[in-house]
Protein backbone atom coordinates (compact mmCIF):
# COMPACT_ATOMS: atom_id res chain seq x y z
CA UNK A 1 0.00 0.00 0.00
CA UNK A 2 1.35 3.45 -1.42
CA UNK A 3 2.53 5.76 2.00
CA UNK A 4 1.33 8.91 1.58
CA UNK A 5 2.29 11.83 3.80
CA UNK A 6 -0.56 15.17 3.93
CA UNK A 7 1.60 18.02 5.48
CA UNK A 8 -1.61 20.76 6.15
CA UNK A 9 -2.23 22.65 9.16
CA UNK A 10 -6.03 22.81 8.48
CA UNK A 11 -7.56 20.09 9.74
CA UNK A 12 -10.89 20.45 7.89
CA UNK A 13 -8.44 20.33 4.23
CA UNK A 14 -6.02 17.54 5.83
CA UNK A 15 -9.22 15.45 6.89
CA UNK A 16 -10.76 15.91 3.47
CA UNK A 17 -7.28 14.78 1.53
CA UNK A 18 -6.99 11.94 3.60
CA UNK A 19 -10.32 10.78 3.05
CA UNK A 20 -10.36 10.81 -0.86
CA UNK A 21 -6.74 9.17 -0.85
CA UNK A 22 -8.09 6.52 1.51
CA UNK A 23 -10.87 5.66 -0.66
CA UNK A 24 -8.77 4.81 -3.71
CA UNK A 25 -6.59 2.66 -1.25
CA UNK A 26 -3.69 4.62 -0.28
CA UNK A 27 -2.39 4.86 3.35
CA UNK A 28 -2.27 8.31 5.31
CA UNK A 29 -0.19 9.62 7.68
CA UNK A 30 -0.90 13.56 8.86
CA UNK A 31 1.07 15.76 10.02
CA UNK A 32 -0.02 19.76 10.96
CA UNK A 33 3.52 21.55 10.63
CA UNK A 34 7.16 20.78 10.27
CA UNK A 35 8.17 19.03 13.19
CA UNK A 36 5.35 16.73 12.81
CA UNK A 37 6.57 15.98 9.78
CA UNK A 38 10.17 15.13 10.41
CA UNK A 39 8.96 13.05 13.14
CA UNK A 40 6.91 11.10 10.73
CA UNK A 41 9.83 10.96 8.55
CA UNK A 42 12.47 9.47 10.87
CA UNK A 43 9.87 6.69 11.78
CA UNK A 44 9.02 6.08 7.77
CA UNK A 45 10.04 7.97 4.83
CA UNK A 46 7.29 8.37 2.70
CA UNK A 47 6.29 7.22 -1.22
CA UNK A 48 4.71 11.14 -1.68
CA UNK A 49 4.33 14.41 0.56
CA UNK A 50 1.51 16.74 -0.14
CA UNK A 51 2.88 19.93 1.18
CA UNK A 52 1.07 22.92 2.21
CA UNK A 53 3.51 25.92 1.52
CA UNK A 54 1.97 27.94 4.62
CA UNK A 55 2.90 26.24 7.10
CA UNK A 56 3.08 27.79 11.09
CA UNK A 57 6.53 27.79 11.87
CA UNK A 58 9.15 26.53 9.39
CA UNK A 59 7.86 26.82 5.82
CA UNK A 60 6.63 24.22 3.46
CA UNK A 61 9.31 25.57 1.03
CA UNK A 62 11.94 24.67 3.69
CA UNK A 63 10.38 21.31 4.76
CA UNK A 64 10.37 20.72 0.76
CA UNK A 65 14.09 20.72 0.59
CA UNK A 66 14.45 18.39 3.44
CA UNK A 67 12.26 16.12 2.04
CA UNK A 68 13.40 16.42 -1.50
CA UNK A 69 16.79 16.04 -0.57
CA UNK A 70 15.91 12.53 1.19
CA UNK A 71 14.19 11.79 -2.40
CA UNK A 72 10.89 11.85 -0.88
CA UNK A 73 8.39 12.93 -3.42
CA UNK A 74 6.97 16.54 -2.50
CA UNK A 75 3.44 17.39 -4.31
CA UNK A 76 2.93 21.65 -3.51
CA UNK A 77 -0.20 22.55 -1.91
CA UNK A 78 -0.89 26.14 -2.14
CA UNK A 79 -3.40 29.12 -2.07
CA UNK A 80 -0.63 31.59 -3.65
CA UNK A 81 -1.01 32.30 -7.07
CA UNK A 82 2.35 34.22 -7.50
CA UNK A 83 4.29 32.35 -10.46
CA UNK A 84 7.63 32.83 -8.44
CA UNK A 85 6.35 30.81 -5.81
CA UNK A 86 5.33 27.93 -8.26
CA UNK A 87 8.16 28.11 -10.19
CA UNK A 88 10.19 28.31 -7.11
CA UNK A 89 8.59 24.87 -5.66
CA UNK A 90 9.74 23.52 -8.85
CA UNK A 91 13.17 24.74 -9.23
CA UNK A 92 14.19 23.00 -6.14
CA UNK A 93 12.85 19.79 -6.97
CA UNK A 94 9.31 19.00 -6.53
CA UNK A 95 7.28 16.83 -8.60
CA UNK A 96 3.91 19.24 -9.36
CA UNK A 97 2.19 21.44 -7.08
CA UNK A 98 -2.03 22.04 -7.29
CA UNK A 99 -3.71 25.72 -6.31
CA UNK A 100 -6.31 26.03 -3.38
CA UNK A 101 -9.39 25.16 -3.58
CA UNK A 102 -9.30 22.39 -5.96
CA UNK A 103 -11.52 19.59 -6.90
CA UNK A 104 -10.47 16.25 -4.94
CA UNK A 105 -10.66 14.94 -8.52
CA UNK A 106 -7.86 16.63 -9.61
CA UNK A 107 -5.86 15.96 -6.97
CA UNK A 108 -5.90 12.19 -7.45
CA UNK A 109 -4.50 12.69 -10.58
CA UNK A 110 -1.89 14.65 -9.78
CA UNK A 111 -0.92 11.73 -7.13
CA UNK A 112 -1.68 9.23 -9.31
CA UNK A 113 0.91 10.68 -12.21
CA UNK A 114 3.44 11.32 -9.48
CA UNK A 115 3.46 7.70 -8.30
CA UNK A 116 3.75 6.58 -11.88
CA UNK A 117 6.87 8.53 -12.68
CA UNK A 118 8.05 8.09 -8.97
CA UNK A 119 7.41 3.88 -10.20
CA UNK A 120 5.82 3.79 -5.89
CA UNK A 121 2.29 3.32 -7.20
CA UNK A 122 0.79 -0.17 -7.01
CA UNK A 123 1.19 -2.58 -9.99
CA UNK A 124 -1.60 -4.93 -8.51
CA UNK A 125 -5.18 -4.37 -7.29
CA UNK A 126 -6.91 -7.18 -5.71
CA UNK A 127 -10.59 -5.80 -5.05
CA UNK A 128 -14.21 -7.60 -5.21
CA UNK A 129 -12.57 -11.21 -6.29
CA UNK A 130 -11.08 -9.35 -9.28
CA UNK A 131 -7.10 -9.01 -9.64
CA UNK A 132 -5.65 -6.67 -11.84
CA UNK A 133 -2.56 -6.76 -13.32
CA UNK A 134 -1.61 -3.25 -14.38
CA UNK A 135 1.93 -3.47 -15.49
CA UNK A 136 1.35 -6.96 -17.34
CA UNK A 137 -1.99 -5.90 -18.28
CA UNK A 138 -4.34 -8.69 -17.55
CA UNK A 139 -7.04 -9.55 -15.22
CA UNK A 140 -7.38 -12.68 -13.13
CA UNK A 141 -10.53 -13.84 -11.41
CA UNK A 142 -10.67 -17.38 -9.80
CA UNK A 143 -7.43 -17.87 -11.07
CA UNK A 144 -8.61 -17.30 -15.01
CA UNK A 145 -7.46 -14.97 -17.10
CA UNK A 146 -10.49 -12.73 -18.76
CA UNK A 147 -9.38 -11.69 -21.98
CA UNK A 148 -9.75 -7.59 -23.16
CA UNK A 149 -9.45 -5.37 -25.60
CA UNK A 150 -6.93 -2.85 -25.48
CA UNK A 151 -9.59 -0.20 -24.89
CA UNK A 152 -11.69 -2.66 -22.21
CA UNK A 153 -8.55 -2.74 -20.18
CA UNK A 154 -7.41 0.81 -20.17
CA UNK A 155 -10.48 1.59 -19.49
CA UNK A 156 -10.94 -0.71 -16.68
CA UNK A 157 -7.57 0.63 -15.33
CA UNK A 158 -8.68 4.16 -15.18
CA UNK A 159 -11.79 3.32 -13.44
CA UNK A 160 -10.05 0.65 -10.70
CA UNK A 161 -6.88 3.37 -9.95
CA UNK A 162 -9.53 5.72 -8.79
CA UNK A 163 -11.81 2.94 -7.39
CA UNK A 164 -14.53 4.60 -5.16
CA UNK A 165 -14.66 7.92 -7.30
CA UNK A 166 -17.42 8.93 -9.62
CA UNK A 167 -15.69 9.52 -13.16
CA UNK A 168 -17.30 11.66 -15.67
CA UNK A 169 -18.07 10.16 -19.29
CA UNK A 170 -15.97 13.10 -20.57
CA UNK A 171 -13.45 12.34 -18.16
CA UNK A 172 -12.87 8.22 -19.36
CA UNK A 173 -13.20 9.47 -23.29
CA UNK A 174 -10.15 12.02 -23.07
CA UNK A 175 -8.45 9.63 -21.13
CA UNK A 176 -8.70 6.68 -22.71
CA UNK A 177 -9.21 7.31 -25.93
CA UNK A 178 -7.60 10.85 -25.92
CA UNK A 179 -8.59 14.46 -26.56
CA UNK A 180 -8.68 14.87 -30.19
CA UNK A 181 -11.18 11.42 -30.45
CA UNK A 182 -14.27 12.83 -32.52
CA UNK A 183 -16.74 10.22 -31.20
CA UNK A 184 -19.39 10.67 -28.55
CA UNK A 185 -19.87 10.10 -24.90
CA UNK A 186 -22.01 6.67 -26.15
CA UNK A 187 -18.99 5.06 -26.97
CA UNK A 188 -18.24 5.21 -23.01
CA UNK A 189 -21.13 3.54 -22.47
CA UNK A 190 -20.64 0.66 -25.03
CA UNK A 191 -17.64 -0.04 -23.62
CA UNK A 192 -18.44 0.07 -20.28
CA UNK A 193 -21.31 -2.59 -21.11
CA UNK A 194 -19.40 -4.68 -22.57
CA UNK A 195 -16.80 -4.66 -19.94
CA UNK A 196 -19.36 -5.42 -17.10
CA UNK A 197 -20.47 -8.39 -19.49
CA UNK A 198 -16.60 -9.62 -18.83
CA UNK A 199 -15.86 -9.02 -15.22
CA UNK A 200 -19.49 -8.50 -13.37
CA UNK A 201 -21.84 -5.66 -13.85
CA UNK A 202 -21.48 -5.38 -10.01
CA UNK A 203 -18.20 -4.06 -10.32
CA UNK A 204 -18.94 -0.73 -12.05
CA UNK A 205 -21.37 1.45 -10.45
CA UNK A 206 -23.51 4.00 -13.25
CA UNK A 207 -23.90 7.29 -11.41
CA UNK A 208 -26.69 8.90 -12.26
CA UNK A 209 -26.44 11.89 -15.73
CA UNK A 210 -22.68 11.85 -15.12
CA UNK A 211 -20.87 8.70 -15.57
CA UNK A 212 -19.48 5.97 -13.49
CA UNK A 213 -17.60 4.22 -10.50
CA UNK A 214 -15.66 1.38 -9.42
CA UNK A 215 -17.00 0.22 -6.16
CA UNK A 216 -14.79 -1.50 -3.67
CA UNK A 217 -11.87 -1.61 -1.13
CA UNK A 218 -8.29 -3.70 -2.11
CA UNK A 219 -8.13 -6.87 -0.33
CA UNK A 220 -4.12 -6.79 -1.14
CA UNK A 221 -1.46 -4.86 -2.97
CA UNK A 222 1.92 -5.40 -4.09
Amino acid sequence: MTDIMIVEDEAAIRQVIAMHLQLVGHGVREAEDAANARSLIAEKKPDLALLDIMLPGEDGFSLGEYLIGRDVPVLFLTAKTAVTDRVRGLSMGAQDYILKPFEPAELLARVENILRRTRKEDTTLICGGLMIDFAARRVMRSGEEIPLTTLEFDLLAMLARRRNVAMSREELLAGVWGYDYAGETRTVDVHVQRLRGKIGAQHIETVYKYGYRFNGHPEGNT
